[in-house]
């Protein structure tokens, strides 16, 4: 048997659609659907049953799942312990992040590195969606707080502290905001309602229960311009909000609220020497952008 119907017909098995699997496996969906008919053909069986959501597993086909699993387990492993062993700090780099972090620290990082390793090849993945390091979706990670995937090395590389910033044009219209009111009269950039849960969001919500919120967005970059614009007040990482000379830092009475940043990497994959240069380029790189800001240290 080719491992790579196998595959197909793990993938169909946890995405549910050929259109997910495709995805999933990075092909077609005519593909994957043209592997799987002649699979099932070669073999005289039938793996899938037809629905009005997409595929599910045949009675045969869900008795397969665990060994197509744990065959699936052997083989990444295999790939990640060949992989490991390369001695030439050459090839392809995969980095997993999300929103600004991605944006705009770890992308110029990585760059930084490419050009000084100019026989690495570097793709950075900035997406909320957690990348399996296991199945070398991604060789490294850096995430907020904690992974959801277990089996990895985290490092901590740095403590990201957040405060509120306005135009000096909004501050020249509107003064700036009175606490013990609530910020009453003000106008307010938030996170969207499933980010409800992130620190800053619970922080703004106790210095300005009246306030207005303007916008409820999912990352960085809208409540950076929205600040800029000189529409309303919005929460920043320090770091980027105190590089812009457009923007003015408001003392809050409370203690600013930070995020831990960890970088994650496999444990089969830390030996490479590609992947081991650039973590420890890219946790020297955070140490110093951080040190600037909070010389009493932050990293890890």
């Amino acid at each position: 048997m080719d491992w790579d119907d196998l595959r197909i017909v793990l993938a169909i098995a946890r995405h549910g659609s050929i259109t997910a699997a495709a995805k999933a496996l990075g092909t077609t969906q005519p593909t994957v659907s043209r592997r799987l008919n002649a699979f099932e053909k070669r073999l005289k069986v039938k793996l899938f049953e037809r629905n009005s959501v997409g595929l599910a597993p045949s009675h045969l086909g869900s008795a397969l799942l665990d060994d197509l699993s744990r065959m699936e387990e052997k083989a990444l492993a295999i790939q990640r312990r060949v992989a490991s062993h390369d001695t030439s700090l050459e090839g392809r780099i995969v980095i997993t992040s999300l929103d600004w972090l991605g944006d705009y620290l770890v992308s110029p990082i990585a760059a930084q590195f490419a050009v000084r390793h100019p026989q690495v090849d570097i793709e950075l993945l900035n997406d909320t969606r957690p990348y399996n390091l296991s199945r070398r979706e991604a060789d490294v990670a850096f995430r907020f707080g904690s992974f959801e995937q277990e089996d990895l090395i985290l490092r901590k590389v740095a403590e990201a502290a957040y405060g509120l910033y306005a135009s000096h044009g909004y501050i020249d219209r509107h003064g700036l905001p009175d606490f013990k009111l609530g910020c009453r009269g003000h106008t307010v950039a938030s996170l969207y309602d499933p980010a409800r849960h992130v620190s800053y969001t619970s922080w703004l919500r106790k210095l300005a229960p009246n306030a207005r919120v303007a916008l409820r967005s999912n990352g960085l970059s809208s409540h950076l311009s929205i600040a800029e614009s000189g529409t309303a007040i919005a929460v920043l990482p320090r770091l980027i909000g105190g590089q812009r000379h457009t923007l003015h830092h408001i003392a809050a009475p409370l203690p600013e609220p930070t995020q831990a940043i960890h970088l994650g990497v496999h444990p089969d994959m830390r030996g490479a020497p590609r992947i081991r240069a650039f973590i420890d380029f890219a946790v020297a790189e955070f140490r110093a952008l951080f040190d600037v800001l909070n010389p009493s240290g932050g990293g890890g």
